[in-house]
């Protein structure tokens, strides 16, 4: 490596939000890079960053804005160089970073299903009648009731340990999470059963932690390039340019998924009206390198069946 590597006199700050998965995920970055370098812990600082998203927890996300409610601190942090480096999920990301910044390093992906969490037994199909599933995600809202019509949706935010003490307050009889999450911070005691990919295609880049920089800082970039996975770049680069095409945020309710089978890529996407009314969706396969151009021909093919307005709220 050219660049000076961090040392306990200069350590390499890593920024990201507050919560246990993502401080869990921050740790994951530390440690990969401790053991590509040979460093030491002291090479490394950890930095919790308040980010609006998590400060207002009492209204719903589509009523404060897109995606950058959980991203917009850490990256004026990174901008302002309080930071080297940030840590984040990426379905959590907006398709368009500021000036100056760039995500070129992702970590090998967990498990990008989403998980059925209930006190109950059985999956989500399997609820009563007029059953009441917590959830925060219009993604998830508009999956269950396209499948189920007759369940009560009902706006749910909070860590882990907040939603499951809702659930056993009995403000809803389910919520839905990421695998990803619950395996990060090592919740298998937590009553969940994992959902198919074909009954719930799970968000774009969910599972996927990705490393943002400064464009122009080439000691991170070092860094990053040893603990980058290249696999899980090729699947994102899909899946980004389909949600990117879309024009996707918080407000609109999308899924999508990329994998790879040697040189093949296969890249299935979603589109759902908010109110889970009507589903558009489309499996396709081809050649990885062309990943990015089957993301964005998905995506102009969805929006051309599905017509104007079809995001609108109702």
């Amino acid at each position: 490596m050219k660049s000076e590597l961090p040392s306990s006199a200069h350590p390499l700050k890593i920024g990201t939000r507050g919560s246990p998965l993502a401080m869990a995920q921050a740790h994951e970055v530390r440690h990969r890079l401790m053991e590509a370098f040979d460093l030491p812990d002291e090479a490394f600082e950890v930095i919790a960053i308040s980010t609006t998203g998590d400060r207002v927890q009492d209204r719903p996300l589509k009523e404060l804005g897109g995606k950058g409610l959980f991203t917009r601190e850490i990256e004026n942090d990174l901008l302002f160089k309080t930071i080297d480096i940030a840590v984040h999920s990426m379905k959590d990301m907006p398709v368009l970073q500021p000036k100056g910044l760039q995500i070129d390093c992702y970590l090998p992906r967990e498990d990008p299903r989403d998980a059925f969490v209930s006190l109950l037994s059985g999956g989500p199909l399997d609820l009563p009648e007029g059953a009441v599933i917590g959830s925060s995600s219009l993604r998830r809202r508009a999956q269950l009731l396209s499948r189920r019509p007759d369940f009560q949706v009902v706006e749910f935010r909070g860590n882990v340990q907040t939603r499951l003490k809702k659930l056993e307050a009995g403000v809803a009889g389910a919520t839905l999470l990421a695998m990803a999450g619950l395996n990060r911070l090592r919740l298998a005691d937590v009553p969940h059963v994992p959902i198919p990919e074909h009954q719930m295609l799970p968000a774009v880049a969910q599972g996927a932690i990705g490393i943002e920089r400064r464009a122009d800082d080439l000691r991170a970039a070092e860094l990053l390039e040893a603990i980058h996975d290249v696999r899980t770049g090729q699947r994102l680069a899909a899946e980004r340019a389909f949600l990117t095409a879309l024009d996707g945020s918080c407000q609109t309710p999308i899924a999508g998924l990329a994998e790879l089978d040697g040189g093949s890529l296969r890249l299935r996407g979603e589109i759902l009206r908010t109110d889970g009314s009507e589903v558009h969706s489309d499996d396709q396969t081809g050649a990885v390198e062309d990943g990015a151009e089957i993301g964005r021909a998905m995506a102009e093919g969805l929006l051309g069946r599905a017509g104007e307005g079809f995001f609108d709220w109702r």
